[in-house]
């Protein structure tokens, strides 16, 4: 005999639908109506109308047998986030990692330009030599003015 086959990630999808129906105010709302509506029925009912008498035993049975079911489904669920999580963690880590190497690799190079700008001559340094330059010409021409006067 084969046990028949199931998509494990189907039935993850479906469990997870459950376990997050079941973790909403809407089932706890309906569950508390259904549980008031049957002890309603088997108190007030005439006694050949009530299917569970006094004790609620069939009622303890079905909430049993929902909690049976319902705390897999929910392990299964949260599994499956954890999963999710880890590989959501896993890609954070890498992509951290990514983004450090990009910034070390930028530090780098931003100090390898300011040791580059520091031989660059700037403008202020160009002007300042040529200012100093026009002087010195300026000096020159008067000199060979003052010669040429003097000859």
């Amino acid at each position: 005999m084969q046990l028949p086959r199931f998509d494990p990630e189907a039935f993850g999808r479906w469990s997870e639908s459950i376990a997050r129906y079941m973790g909403t105010a809407k089932f706890i709302v309906y569950m508390t109506v259904v549980i008031a509506a049957w002890f309603a029925w088997n108190t007030l009912a005439p006694e050949k109308l009530r299917f569970d008498p006094y004790t609620f035993t069939f009622l303890t049975l079905i909430l049993s047998l929902q909690a049976s079911y319902a705390a897999p489904l929910i392990l299964l669920a949260q599994n499956r986030q954890a999963d999710r999580d880890r590989l959501a963690m896993e890609e954070d880590r890498r992509r951290a990692a990514m983004q450090k190497a990009d910034t070390e690799f930028l530090a780098r190079e931003i100090a390898a330009l300011r040791i580059a700008l520091g031989e660059v001559a700037t403008r202020d340094f160009l002007r300042s030599e040529l200012s100093r330059l026009a002087d010195e010409l300026d000096e020159a021409a008067l000199r060979r003015e003052k010669r040429a006067r003097m000859e």
